[in-house]
């Protein structure tokens, strides 16, 4: 059997961040401080990006995420899709959260995950820092998992 290297492998990227509020301008603030700092991070070759799923949290209905997107030359020709998160009793309010996928000229080519502001406390391993205080979330159900 023939053997083919195939060296571009589709990857995700995860992103995830807090509004301050329930407003147009909060949710627009968060989602482009979001997509900035993945951009910045990952210097996305905007053709290499194959769709973005965003999330929000149900507190948080003034404006998709996906539409604020579409704001931005490079990702109005990007399939986007909001969706809104489950709600979990005691999980992190107002939270937009996203998932990047995009092809990589191979495996090994590095990803580097956002997490800001008060998302931080959902992975932080992954965080940004940025001056925001962790929100305890040991109300959750599941504490310290």
């Amino acid at each position: 059997m023939e053997e083919h290297n195939v060296g571009w492998r589709v990857r995700a990227i995860r992103g995830a961040t807090t509004a301050t509020e329930n407003s147009i301008p909060a949710i627009r603030e968060a989602v482009l401080e979001l997509l900035s700092e993945i951009e910045r991070r990952n210097a996305l070759d905007f053709s290499e990006v194959i769709s973005v799923t965003f999330s929000v949290t149900r507190d948080l209905d003034q404006i998709f995420p996906a539409a604020i997107a579409r704001e931005c030359p490079h990702w109005r020709n990007i399939p986007l899709l909001d969706v809104q998160q489950m709600h979990v009793e005691g999980g992190l309010p107002y939270c937009i959260r996203c998932l990047i996928y995009v092809n990589t000229p191979s495996a090994d080519h590095p990803i580097y995950h956002a997490y800001l502001r008060h998302a931080q406390s959902l992975r932080p391993d992954l965080a940004v820092n940025g001056g925001y205080p962790s929100l305890e979330l040991s109300s959750h159900p599941l504490g310290s998992l």
